[in-house]
């Protein structure tokens, strides 16, 4: 990444991690990270909006839905801290994308390589669920980040609401396909230079009843990697 691009990634940052935009998920994710839940009780939440996270020259781009309240909410991090970052971290780190299969905070030292990490929406909405006005309100952050990360060729998306989310934000950029492409598991549609790969998101609820296993994930994974490489 050129050094301008790194330095809009910077500013694209903290831009984000200062947004008040939406006064309902202003005073959700606050209120979460006052009273806490009594096994963090004693953990200082993080509170704000989340940025992306991982390497700036990625070719993959893995799109969430939003961060966990007592999640990424509490550690300042996407997918850090809670059930759903366990088993995504373990998954990449066993294709190389990783440098290890456990993150719990964000000051590990986690290093992603070829992969960068976002969330549809930034903030944690009450019952997971944001707005349609909040959902896009935060849209622009995504079109920017993704046209910051020039090397990006495949985006995965985890869940419906990031396959949608990753629609927007290249129609933002002047790539749309016709019709709108299904998500699905396992589902690809090529739009402009990208690939959009949909994959089941790593919820514990998807986890727990084998929706989602391992091994559909690892397929996932594996299918990406090709088109990325090519």
């Amino acid at each position: 990444m050129p050094a301008s691009d790194r330095e809009a990634l910077a500013a694209l940052t903290a831009e984000i991690v200062a947004c008040r935009r939406c006064p309902r998920l202003v005073e959700w994710r606050e209120r979460v990270a006052r009273d806490k839940v009594a096994r963090f009780r004693q953990e200082t939440y993080w509170g704000r909006p989340l940025p992306g996270f991982g390497d700036p020259d990625a070719r993959i781009l893995f799109l969430g839905l939003a961060p966990a309240a007592h999640g990424g909410n509490r550690t300042g991090r996407v997918f850090t801290g809670d059930a759903s970052g366990d088993f995504l971290w373990a998954a990449l780190h066993a294709v190389g994308l990783a440098d290890r299969p456990v993150s719990r905070r964000a000051d590990d030292g986690l290093t992603l390589t070829d992969a960068y990490v976002a969330a549809a929406v930034r903030c944690a909405p009450p019952a997971n669920k944001p707005t349609v006005e909040e959902r896009d309100t935060c849209a622009p952050f995504l079109a920017r980040e993704l046209a910051l990360l020039a090397n990006v060729r495949v985006v995965v998306a985890l869940g419906a609401f990031g396959w949608d989310a990753g629609l927007r934000a290249m129609a933002a950029r002047g790539h749309s396909a016709q019709p709108k492409p299904r998500f699905g598991h396992g589902a690809e549609a090529r739009i402009g230079p990208y690939t959009l790969v949909g994959s089941y998101h790593p919820s514990q609820q998807n986890v727990y009843t084998g929706r989602l296993t391992r091994s559909m994930f690892d397929a996932v994974l594996g299918r990406t990697i090709v088109l990325a490489s090519g």
